[in-house]
């Protein structure tokens, strides 16, 4: 393998070799001092370490309340009224409703010289809707968070983070 750099003293080819000043400093019977002069690079070493600068520290809280639920509820009555019709039928009616009304045949038979259907009477049914305000009481609980806070030189500050929210649950 050739060298990179080819040495300046080495003979060319088909050339005659030429001194160098280099040379000439050897061959001077005179010595010469030489000096080391050094080379310095400077390198630049970036380091991370982790420092404590504070703690915290987060723990919730529940509290319960006692409030009053507000709620509307509904309760169906039915009112029966009884409508004599002593009248002969062929077949019995089917139960039927009239607006509000549901109308309910009950029907008997009577021995006579023949056997007929007479329709007795009829249940008249009628429904009733009411509604009335109540109040339960009930237990809610709530969460709040209290943060704690330690500097670097120990002194506690405190946080509390309250709800989002303090609106009473929707009805």
């Amino acid at each position: 393998m050739a060298d990179p750099v080819p040495n300046p003293n080495a003979p060319l080819d088909g050339q005659e070799q030429v001194p160098v000043l280099d040379d000439a400093l050897r061959s001077d019977p005179q010595t010469v001092a030489e000096e080391a002069i050094p080379v310095v690079a400077e390198r630049a070493i970036i380091d991370k370490r982790q420092v404590v600068t504070g703690h915290v520290r987060v723990r919730t809280v529940t509290d319960t309340v006692e409030e009053l639920a507000h709620a509307s509820v509904q309760r169906e009555e039915v009112a029966v009224t009884r409508v004599p019709i002593d009248r002969v039928v062929e077949t019995g009616p089917e139960i039927r409703t009239d607006g509000d009304v549901t109308i309910v045949p009950v029907l008997e038979e009577v021995l006579v010289v023949e056997k007929r259907l007479v329709l007795k009477e009829e249940l008249h049914i009628r429904r009733h809707t009411k509604t009335e305000a109540v109040e339960v009481p009930v237990t809610l609980r709530k969460q709040r968070a209290i943060i704690e806070r330690e500097d670097s030189e120990g002194a506690t500050v405190d946080d509390e983070a309250e709800p989002e929210n303090d609106d009473p649950p929707p009805r």
